[in-house]
């Protein structure tokens, strides 16, 4: 009898909403189409869903070709001053496409700097750089070297 009372009285208990059982409720009210529970139709949720599939799509595709642009400046860079190649930045233009070049504003980089290289390797870069060198410092580095081998020779050679 007691159990009877106690079965009665909890179920008074849940259906006023004061206690133990109103987990139940919920999960008995929650639907089980994501679809409903978005607030949309099936049909809406099925074209969202298609919307975010082909959007992670082209983030996706952005993001590689960014990728593979920043593998052709390190190729670039890697050839300018000769270090080993990274078979890493190969696939990752071989993955983006073949097609793939450097930025606009990093080609203008680039050849501003061979411009750059060109004068200095030319006749008329090295006069220029002549000028800016300071011939007290190295008459003075060429005078103390000479003093150097000349004591360094007279200290080997007795007839000296």
């Amino acid at each position: 009898m007691a159990f009877l009372m106690k079965s009665m009285l909890s179920n008074q208990v849940k259906n006023l909403g004061l206690g133990g059982g109103g987990d139940e409720s919920k999960e008995e009210s929650t639907p089980s189409d994501p679809a409903a529970a978005a607030g949309m139709t099936r049909e809406e949720y099925e074209e969202y869903q298609k919307q975010m599939v082909e959007e992670k799509m082209e983030r996706d595709a952005a993001f590689a070709q960014k990728k593979a642009e920043r593998a052709v400046l390190r190729v670039h860079l890697r050839e300018k001053y000769r270090l080993p190649k990274s078979e890493l930045d190969e696939n990752q233009i071989q993955m983006a496409g073949d097609d793939v070049g450097l930025p606009e504003d990093l080609q203008k980089m680039v050849a501003e700097d061979q411009e750059e290289e060109e004068d200095k390797d030319s006749i008329l870069g090295q006069l220029q750089n002549i000028q800016n060198m300071d011939m007290d410092a190295i008459k003075e580095k060429a005078q103390a070297t000479f003093t150097e081998m000349k004591q360094a020779a007279e200290q080997k050679c007795s007839m000296m």
